[in-house]
């Protein structure tokens, strides 16, 4: 567990904190349908040596972020290596940013790609989501390159 000023960081115990992780993944991909579904939160969890899901709890109890990572073998975008740790979802509730939640979340996401034997951990974001850009610059991220995406309906 990491700590943090007002908050730790702890493996997510997914019957307890279900509600509100659910809720956080809802505020994350609010046009994902069925996210916060306890089916899709299972499937987050599995194979669970391939898998790290971390929740930020404040010191009152209250869950203030998550990540979610994953041990990608496939070629991912901007690496050198594989296997490699993938970030694939990461929050942390608007009243809580700028104190340190986000670091601690991907700290711990570092170390446990670390412990499965990654030299690399990879994240991405919507191009638009300038947010999102600063808040993995800060935590040490490098931009690799952009990519747009297509495809023609058959």
């Amino acid at each position: 567990m990491t700590t943090g000023t007002g908050f730790a960081v702890r493996p997510v115990d997914p019957v307890g904190d279900a509600a509100d992780w659910g809720r956080m993944r809802l505020a994350l991909w609010p046009d994902e349908a069925g996210v916060d579904s306890p089916e899709e939160m299972r499937a987050a969890l599995q194979p669970v040596a391939d898998s790290c899901v971390l929740l930020a709890v404040a010191t009152g109890g209250e869950a203030v972020g998550f990540a979610e990572a994953r041990r990608r073998v496939d070629y991912v975008n901007g690496t050198d290596s594989s296997p490699v740790g993938f970030l694939e979802g990461w929050y942390v509730v608007p009243a809580w940013r700028g104190r340190g939640v986000g670091r601690a979340l991907v700290a711990g996401v570092e170390a446990w790609t670390r412990a499965i034997g990654c030299r690399e951990l990879a994240s991405d974001a919507l191009l638009d989501n300038a947010p999102s850009h600063a808040a993995h610059v800060g935590c040490g991220f490098e931009e690799t390159e952009r990519v747009v995406y297509f495809r023609k309906r058959l």
